[in-house]
């Protein structure tokens, strides 16, 4: 019987080990969070380490379509965002410290998705924080005002990532100039030309203690720094438009980085040393934290392609790295980041001076909130990666020109393209949509010029959504013969039409018919599936289980959709009830696919209004991993 009770157990704690090694690190990892730091302590304090945390639920909720990682970093920002917008919790804008604008950030995602005024109210004291902000006499932000004349590089993740998401979300393009500059500013101070590497401060007076009589610079190349520094640079590399006349050197810099932290991996362990060139001496030891933001960093950047590819090899390294390193799991099956340093920092009192002995006295302890927030978001990267490749060169342009319309932001003033665009955070944007696609390797744009040859050429996927109508768009731009030909001719040789169009009344049909008439397909001038809300079951279709396109997604959510008649070489996709809710099409080369409704636009697909038991995520998911299985292949 003994034998009998311990193998059972042995086989539940290996089936146990097993389901949870399904759920990716990421998501493992935001559970330990969750559970370590929940939204609902009354005790919680506005601090950077907090920031990382919400940076990696971010993340995670951008990759999953689960709305309890965004209902963390909401709830979590409430308890510091007072209705009228003041921000509480132990902010101070006159310590004028570049730690506290961090958490900025989800304050701006908020914005940007919710539009609340106290949101907007809030990001703008932290950026009024920028306009007072010491500077270095060459133009750097001071890292506190306690630290005169100093730059570190944790202020570029601290502060330029909170500038560069604001100045985006703001329309506040010029601000790049400066935020740029403090990149550019850090490596040209800091950056040691025989390794690569970069000093942790720069005393621009070289008054400090710990700073180099010559050149200002601190004595040692802390790991955690370089990992700041790192991970600010691909993010803030989200938000540098493409046409800035800094972008191309900050994306030099990142290579120049990025070969320095290849050459100071570790070869035996794949992770980074909290000293990173002094990895023989005595006392020093391999490190969590910088080590997930390496590997965050190299990730990412192969997956923009900002770096070569062949990084994509040193970052895999690292990560697995990190799982043999510093994770371990719990009798809970709960994931621990283990080995992080508490702290490190230049001056103060007590002085740090910055000496190897200093950096290797600081705690080090498990489950950080830096650490954990770093580990999430390298398990988010790495996850991406896998897929990156697939379509990776890739290009899906968003049509801008039959959907074109505008509104007036209530609080900016300004105006604004809106309506089912890639930037677009709200219920009406397709940011998730284009998150996916991101994921698998395609890059996103958007055409705001009639479609031609000439400008179709650059695409392998072009997506028409929801054409005006003159109720929404005075101006409205139709689909007319010249635009059929060019679009039908770019099928031909290979290209993916897909068509989200909408129901009778708030649609064009007329004109777009003429071109779905080339490839057998008819959009009914009818609604269906209407929806009162909270009844959402009526909006609700089963997918079964033989789908061609939705592999993963088994219940989908879609209202007021217009059906379809298809003909050769037409078929139906998906059928409801009797209806074709869901069409596609084989023409020459290329591949139509087509539906009555836009459909995977944020309120469908980021789980923040349908309940959990849609797949409207899986379902987007399912029809970009279809996408790449239409595109010609490679010669």
């Amino acid at each position: 019987m003994r034998k009998v009770f311990l193998t059972g157990l042995l086989l539940g704690t290996m089936l146990k080990a097993s389901v949870a090694q399904e759920v990716p690190y990421s998501q493992r990892m935001a559970a330990t969070a969750m559970k370590l730091w929940p939204d609902t302590a009354a005790n919680m304090r506005w601090t950077y380490e907090r920031g990382v945390v919400l940076n990696g639920m971010e993340a995670v909720w951008a990759q999953t379509g689960n709305a309890d990682y965004f209902k963390y970093i909401q709830h979590s920002i409430d308890k510091f965002v007072a209705p009228d917008g003041t921000l509480n919790g132990g902010y101070k804008a006159d310590v004028y410290t570049l730690d506290n604008l961090l958490p900025g950030r989800s304050v701006v995602l908020l914005y940007n998705i919710l539009g609340s005024e106290k949101y907007y109210k809030a990001a703008n004291t932290l950026r009024a924080q920028l306009n007072d902000q010491p500077r270095t006499a060459s133009g750097g932000f001071w890292h506190k005002k306690i630290y005169v004349d100093q730059m570190w590089l944790d202020g570029l993740y601290m502060g330029d990532t909170f500038y560069s998401r604001y100045a985006t979300a703001m329309g506040e393009t010029a601000d790049f100039d400066d935020i740029t500059k403090q990149f550019i500013l850090m490596e040209k101070a800091a950056r040691d030309p025989k390794t690569g590497l970069i000093y942790h401060g720069w005393d621009e007076s070289r008054k400090q203690k710990w700073a180099d009589p010559k050149t200002g610079l601190s004595p040692n190349f802390w790991a955690r720094a370089m990992g700041w520094y790192g991970i600010a640079l691909v993010d803030a590399l989200d938000d540098i438009p493409k046409d800035h006349p800094k972008r191309a050197e900050i994306i030099a810099i990142l290579n120049r980085y990025v070969a320095a932290v290849q050459k100071y991996q570790d070869v035996k362990s794949g992770t980074w040393w909290q000293i990173l060139d002094k990895p023989n001496e005595k006392g020093n030891y391999l490190e969590s934290s910088a080590s997930c933001m390496f590997v965050y960093t190299l990730a990412k950047g192969v997956r923009e392609g900002y770096i070569p590819a062949s990084y994509k090899a040193v970052a895999e390294k690292g990560f697995n790295g990190i799982i043999k390193e510093f994770i371990t799991t719990d009798a809970n099956g709960q994931i621990n980041l283990n080995k992080t340093v508490s702290v490190g920092g230049l001056g103060g009192n007590p002085y740090r001076d910055g000496s190897y002995q200093y950096y290797l006295s600081e705690k080090v302890v498990t489950n950080d909130m830096k650490g954990v927030g770093a580990f999430i978001l390298a398990a988010t990267e790495v996850e991406r990666l896998a897929t990156a490749p697939v379509a990776l060169g890739k290009t899906v342009l968003l049509d801008s020109y039959f959907n074109n319309e505008h509104l007036k932001d209530k609080l900016t003033g300004k105006s604004v393209s809106f309506h089912y665009k890639w930037e677009e955070m709200d219920n009406n944007g397709f940011s998730m949509f284009g998150h996916i696609f991101n994921t698998y390797g395609f890059k996103t744009q958007t055409l705001y010029s009639a479609p031609t040859a000439d400008n179709l050429k650059k695409a392998s996927v072009y997506v028409i959504v929801d054409p005006d109508i003159p109720k929404e768009n005075p101006d409205a731009k139709y689909i007319e013969e010249p635009h059929i030909k060019s679009i039908a001719d770019w099928v031909k040789e290979g290209g993916v039409l897909l068509v989200l169009n909408n129901d009778t009344g708030n649609a064009e049909f007329a004109h777009l018919n003429k071109l779905m008439s080339k490839f057998g397909i008819t959009f009914n001038l009818d609604s269906r599936n209407h929806v009162t809300t909270p009844h959402f079951e009526t909006g609700a279709i089963m997918v079964p289980a033989d789908n061609a396109i939705f592999k993963t997604a088994k219940k989908i959510y879609i209202k007021e959709i217009s059906t379809f008649k298809v003909q050769a070489p037409a078929k139906s996709a998906l059928t409801d009830k009797g209806d074709i809710v869901i069409t596609t099409a084989k023409y020459g080369k290329g591949t139509v696919f087509a539906v009555g409704d836009p459909w995977f636009y944020n309120e469908y697909t980021d789980g923040r209004k349908l309940p959990a038991d849609y797949d409207n995520y899986k379902a987007a998911t399912d029809l970009v991993k279809w996408v790449t299985q239409q595109l010609p292949a490679k010669k």
